[in-house]
C-alpha cells in the first residue's frame, strides 16, 4: 500500500530535504524514524527538494507499506519519536500508483521579512531594514507571469530538461514590520525563488528599474538577475494535489 504523509519542519538544522553523505537531512530522520517504528526499512520519496536551512510549513512525502496503517495511531507514534522541528500532520493511504513529486499540480513558496531588528524570528526571517518600494515590487510581481522560461534565476549547473515554469500567482504583502512574497507555480528551478526576491529587493530599492526585470528574464543570464536572499527567510507553504482535498 502507498501512504501519503504530510509534514512540516524547520530547515535551520538540516541540509535540505534530500538525504546526502556526512549531512543530516529531513528525509534521512524521517526514513529512520519510520524504519525503526515499523520495523522494515522505509524509502521515501518527496515532493520536492529544499536547500539548506529552508523552512516548509507544509511537504508531502510518499512511502509503501505492505500492511494498514491507523493513521491516527502512526501520526502519535512519530511526532512522539522525531525531533521537536519535523512535525507529521497527516498520513494519507493513495493508490499504487500516486507520486509525491510528479503528481504535484502546484507549489507555493512564501518569503518573509522583517524591516525591524526581532530577537525572536531571525532564524525564521530575513532582517533587512532598508526602505522597499512595494507598489514597485508588485509591478515587477505581475511581470513575472508574462514569462515561462526562468533559465536568468536557476542556479548553474543544474541538470534540468527545462527551464520553463507556469507561475500562476506572485505578490507582496506587507504587516506592520514584516514584508512577505508569495509565489506559486506548476515547479521552481533550484534556488528560484531566493534569486527572484534578490532581484526584486533591487527592484524596491530603486537599484533598477521595474522594466529592466522583462531585459533580466529574457537574458536567460543568471549574472544578469540579483543576489539570492538568505535561505532561512524561505517557506515552502503549499502542495496541490488533484485527488487531494483537505
Amino acid at each position: 500500500m502507498r501512504y501519503f504523509i504530510k509534514l512540516a519542519y524547520n530547515g535551520t538544522n538540516y541540509h535540505g530535504w534530500q538525504s546526502q553523505p556526512n549531512a543530516s537531512s529531513v528525509q534521512e530522520t524521517l526514513e529512520k524514524a519510520l524504519s525503526l517504528l515499523l520495523k522494515s526499512k522505509i524509502e521515501i520519496v518527496g515532493a520536492g527538494r529544499t536547500d539548506t536551512g529552508v523552512h516548509a510549513k507544509e511537504m508531502y512525502a510518499h512511502f509503501d507499506y505492505p500492511e494498514p496503517l491507523d493513521a491516527a495511531f502512526w501520526i502519535t507514534k512519530l511526532n512522539s519519536y522525531l525531533p521537536k522541528d519535523i512535525v507529521i500532520y497527516a498520513i494519507i493511504p493513495v493508490a499504487d500508483e500516486a507520486h509525491a513529486r510528479f503528481d504535484a499540480s502546484s507549489r507555493t513558496y512564501q518569503y518573509h521579512i522583517n524591516t525591524f531588528k526581532n530577537a525572536f524570528s531571525f532564524e525564521q526571517s530575513w532582517y533587512h531594514h532598508y526602505p522597499l518600494d512595494l507598489s514597485k515590487m508588485n509591478e515587477a510581481a505581475l511581470i513575472l507571469m508574462e514569462y515561462t522560461d526562468f533559465e536568468c534565476f536557476s542556479k548553474a549547473n543544474t541538470d534540468v530538461i527545462t527551464f520553463n515554469c507556469k507561475i500562476t500567482q506572485a505578490f507582496w504583502q506587507q504587516n506592520g514590520n514584516q514584508v512577505v512574497f508569495t509565489i506559486t507555480a506548476d515547479r521552481f528551478l533550484r534556488n528560484m525563488v531566493r534569486a527572484i526576491v534578490g532581484t526584486m529587493i533591487n527592484i524596491g530599492k530603486e537599484k533598477i528599474a521595474v522594466a529592466h526585470l522583462r531585459k533580466i528574464i529574457e537574458s536567460k543570464n543568471r549574472n544578469e538577475a540579483g543576489f539570492s536572499v538568505p535561505a532561512h527567510g524561505l517557506y515552502l507553504t503549499h502542495i496541490a494535489y488533484p485527488f487531494l482535498h483537505e
